[in-house]
């Protein structure tokens, strides 16, 4: 089977397809599947278009879609609104300035003013579409292949003492609960990778999560974070394979072929 990887996009409909045509997805004429490594929507404004565009390939079985940090955050505001309304705005900016608001605004077709009015109509309305009802149910902590495994932040692991930036493999990783997969969704995977050995053996793990420039600048130096020469293409060792180019920043889309 061929899959093409994307992750990260954000909302971003435009570079998106930019990436696939170059990529060679949509001349394909063989089997083959689209894997989204989680955070399909969140900071760009072409949100409905990557609805339609991912619900007409979950309905043709070829899409496998991976769960990220911004997929439980949908759920968190939702749920947070539905209780609270707007009352503590400090704590619902966090909604807004992710994106997340902004996401199921423009899939509620609603407009910013109407969702601080009518919080719990934007619930309302944001539970009724696709993206709530049928592509984030078919989502997945993780998708694996004979040679690789698909995650958003990383795989779950094992933290050391009380530090939460020290990290060890846990074999058990396949079987984590909820709470550990989430936790594992905000991970560096280029850091634990490389700083902590938290690999599969045998396998690469594709991710996205973290810009790739953090490791193309920390592991290899070259280029900076976020500066004129920062590296957003896909970033590699062994056992890693990072494709988040960071769209919003950087108005690209890492796309990768692989078949396995």
């Amino acid at each position: 089977m061929k899959y093409y990887v994307v992750s990260d996009i954000h909302g971003f409909y435009t570079p998106m397809i930019e990436a696939l045509t170059e990529a060679g997805f949509f001349e394909d004429k063989e089997p083959r599947k689209l894997i989204v490594c989680g955070d399909m929507f969140d900071r760009g404004t072409e949100a409905f278009k990557v609805q339609e565009f991912m619900l007409d390939l979950l309905h043709r079985d070829e899409l496998i879609y991976i769960r990220g940090n911004h997929e439980d955050y949908l759920h968190h505001m939702l749920d947070y609104l539905q209780t609270n309304g707007v009352e503590n705005l400090a704590y619902v900016w966090k909604f807004v300035v992710n994106g997340v608001m902004d996401t199921a605004a423009q899939l509620s077709k609603m407009v910013p003013d109407e969702c601080f009015e009518h919080p719990k109509r934007l619930v309302s309305k944001t539970k009724q579409t696709p993206y709530y009802t049928e592509l984030i149910p078919a989502s997945i902590d993780f998708f694996e292949t004979e040679h690789y495994i698909f995650v958003h932040g990383w795989i779950p692991a094992r933290q050391i003492g009380n530090e939460h930036r020290r990290y060890a493999y846990e074999p058990d990783w396949r079987t984590a609960d909820e709470m550990a997969w989430k936790r594992a969704r905000w991970y560096n995977g280029m850091e634990l990778a490389h700083d902590f050995k938290v690999t599969e053996q045998g396998k690469t793990i594709v991710c996205g999560h973290w810009h790739t420039s953090f490791g193309h600048s920390k592991y290899e130096g070259r280029g900076s974070e976020f500066e004129k020469d920062s590296d957003f293409t896909p970033y590699s060792e062994e056992g890693i394979l990072a494709i988040d180019a960071c769209t919003a920043y950087s108005h690209k889309v890492n796309c990768i072929v692989i078949e396995d």
